[in-house]
């Protein structure tokens, strides 16, 4: 993970609530599974570790980043974010800025061609409103 893509999820992660808690029974298969079905769905979440947990927040971190697949992000004080790439996501969002920046070329071009004088939608239309005008004086 880039610095860039670590800043970009870190901002992100401001605006999450924490999604876990890890309190005294520290960490469980059950919550490690719990967690693994958390990041597919959402792929960036945040754990917030009690304070009645003894073991270490960065120890714990690196334990259930190893345990899920996931990246840790960052640690703050009490607070794990971690995020997990899905792939069918990152297709769908890869489909959607192709799609986006096949819009914009058009519009370019759309532009550039008003800006030329060619025939284009703009003007057909106004001929079309010529035409009908001259209908209508007759």
């Amino acid at each position: 993970m880039t610095s860039k893509q670590r800043t970009e999820l870190k901002s992100q992660a401001m605006k999450l609530d924490s999604i876990f808690q890890i309190g005294k029974s520290s960490l469980t298969p059950q919550s490690i599974e719990a967690i693994r079905a958390v990041l597919k769905a959402r792929e960036l979440i945040k754990i917030n570790v009690l304070k009645n947990c003894d073991d270490d927040t960065n120890e714990l971190a690196k334990l259930i980043a190893e345990r899920t697949g996931a990246e840790v992000v960052q640690v703050i004080g009490k607070k794990i974010i971690l995020y997990k790439q899905n792939m069918q996501k990152l297709e769908k969002r890869r489909l959607a800025e192709k799609r986006a920046e096949k819009k914009k070329e058009a519009a370019k071009r759309k532009a550039k061609e008003i800006k030329r004088g060619t025939k284009s939608e703009w003007t057909r239309a106004d001929s079309m409103r010529k035409k009908n005008q001259v209908k209508k004086n007759k």
